[in-house]
């Protein structure tokens, strides 16, 4: 089960449905941006695999 930390979860709620989807199937931890910004980062290198 994802958390949100309560510092970044303002931002995590202004991302699109559909990215807070599959940032939260993920199963992951964000306690930051840098971790957000590492999830994004993962969703864009197996999207460009495609």
């Amino acid at each position: 089960m994802s958390h949100v930390a309560p510092a970044i979860k303002d931002k995590f709620e202004s991302l699109p449905i559909e990215l807070k989807d599959a940032i939260l199937r993920r199963n992951v931890t964000l306690n930051n941006m840098q971790d957000l910004i590492k999830v994004l980062e993962q969703i864009v290198a197996e999207g460009e695999r495609v």
